[in-house]
């Protein structure tokens, strides 16, 4: 397992926030309880199993919902 932080563009209300964190969780290999998206810092954070999923299909997941994705961190659990 991975925990990533991704830097997003700024979010400019709650709904973005649940928008985001539904598209996270609709992904397989994501830890579905570890989720964060915080609306503050316009963060997401979350762990996930590097083997079935890459930083990369995330930021694809949330550039798709139209949010602007600025820089990933990934660090090993």
């Amino acid at each position: 397992m991975k925990t990533a932080t991704i830097q997003l563009e700024t979010l400019t209300c709650p709904s973005c926030v649940q928008k985001i964190e539904n598209a996270i969780k609709s992904l397989a290999g994501v830890e579905k309880e570890s989720i964060k998206v915080l609306f503050n810092s316009s963060k997401a954070k979350f762990n996930f199993d590097d083997e079935k999923l890459s930083v990369e299909d995330v930021e694809k997941a949330i550039t798709d919902l139209g949010y602007e994705v600025k820089r990933s961190q990934v660090k090993s659990k």
